[in-house]
């Protein structure tokens, strides 16, 4: 595990270089880029056998989509406990999000014309659910709840299976409970080539959606312009800044939680007000780790991928914060400190406030999508959000009396640009 002082002369290169080491290798590209070529050219063939490649499954076509009995059976067989859990977090997102659905609306401009937007939802998304490691049945709430709310027509959902072409339960139990039954259980870069391109048995999808390892993220953005993407959603992150407030244990515990994903490509990082802190919650990681089912991948996250960072100041701690933009962001530091950071950082995918917020609150039940950018994608990106599964078109009507108003500012235009044809497109509207 790693430890920078804000204070040395390279930190800033030092911070960079570790901040890189999130970005996709030669090696990985090129390979990324081999699978979607093959899913390209050959279609269901490719998609078969890197099935049986990866993830040891032996899936013919027909086979790629699971029929509705299956998810029906599934969510029977979920224990109660578990089937009150999806319910309660599936009614947390709904609440949450409907509060960002956008609504059509017209005014009139200064010319007198009639000016607006309408929102259409996306005719047909793609929704990748991570299944490898961990099945991730939060995430299907985390992004299929968002494209109901959007009202998406066709939602087509992918994930790998075990090699008996099996999916959990509890993933299919929460497809089941958002009203989803178009599910193929076919995962990792295939899978996103298959929704690109299409196949013979799988129709190609508008826009991809949802996380994804460092394989999948990097997919995503290869195939972007074929189709639209929402992020660049990969591997885990988390950032906790702490002041003397701060509980070791909780810090402890909240930097476990993220590591525990266990993929190798995590990052790990804690901002510090003293090396007193960093030690602390240090200590508190080294008694925890052996607490977890996970430990052994867990360790493996934390030495390559952890990075403790001691400042002096909670501005350097925003300032450091602004630069990595993490997925997750942790404020355990003082509520009037939390609130100032929260209104200077402004790159952070979300922002947990105060010791009794940890990052899997947010992943699971508070409400926002858990689908967030990473590798400094935060930067230019944002969480997932329903909007995200809208069309925006602008609406433009003018009348004769309109157009005569706007006339001599389209002429000034026309004759600037050299294009007389505009110009004459406007006018001749005016002429008697």
């Amino acid at each position: 595990m790693r430890t920078l002082s804000h204070t040395s002369r390279t930190f800033q290169d030092d911070l960079a270089a570790f901040c890189r080491g999130a970005a996709p290798s030669r090696e990985l590209s090129a390979g990324v880029a081999a699978i979607l070529a093959a899913v390209y050219e050959r279609g269901d063939e490719a998609v078969s056998y890197y099935a049986a490649k990866f993830d040891g499954a032996k899936l013919q076509a027909r086979d790629f989509r699971l029929k509705p009995a299956e998810l029906a059976a599934a969510a029977r067989r979920l224990p109660a406990a578990e089937k009150r859990a999806l319910v309660a977090a599936h009614e947390s997102i709904v609440a949450f999000n409907r509060r960002g659905l956008p609504t059509d609306w017209t005014a009139k401009n200064r010319h007198g014309a009639v000016v607006g937007e309408k929102f259409d939802p996306i005719r047909r998304v793609g929704l990748y659910v991570p299944g490898g490691q961990v099945p991730l049945v939060s995430s299907v709430l985390m992004t299929a709840t968002l494209a109901k709310i959007a009202g998406c027509p066709e939602i087509a959902v992918f994930t790998p299976s075990n090699s008996s072409g099996k999916v959990a339960d509890g993933l299919l139990a929460a497809l089941q409970l958002v009203g989803v039954d178009e599910v193929y259980r076919v995962g990792g870069v295939h899978a996103i080539g298959a929704m690109a391109y299409g196949t013979t048995t799988i129709p190609a999808v508008d826009k991809i959606f949802g996380p994804g390892n460092a394989f999948v993220c990097e997919a995503k953005r290869q195939v972007f312009g074929t189709v639209g993407v929402d992020s660049l959603p990969g591997p885990s992150e988390v950032m906790i800044i702490a002041d003397d407030t701060a509980r070791a244990d909780f810090a402890a515990s909240d930097l476990l939680a993220q590591a525990e994903h266990g993929s190798g490509r995590e990052k790990i990082y804690l901002v510090a007000t003293s090396a007193k802190i960093i030690a602390a919650i240090l200590g508190e990681l080294e008694k925890q780790l052996h607490l977890i089912s996970r430990s052994e991948k867990t360790s493996r996250v934390l030495a390559e991928g952890f990075l403790a960072v001691e400042v002096a100041t909670l501005a350097q701690a925003a300032a450091v914060a602004n630069y990595v933009a993490p997925e997750h962001l942790e404020l355990l530091v003082k509520d009037s400190a939390a609130k100032v950071l929260t209104r200077s950082i402004t790159t952070a995918g979300a922002i947990m406030a105060g010791n009794y917020t940890p990052t899997a609150l947010g992943d699971f039940t508070a409400g926002p999508s858990h689908v967030l950018p990473t590798g400094r994608a935060g930067r230019f990106f944002s969480g997932l959000r329903v909007a995200d599964f809208l069309r925006r078109t602008s609406i433009v009507s003018y009348s004769r009396g309109a157009v005569r108003k706007a006339e001599p500012i389209v002429s000034a235009f026309a004759a600037m640009e050299q294009l007389d044809a505009h110009g004459r497109s406007v006018r001749i509207r005016t002429e008697k």
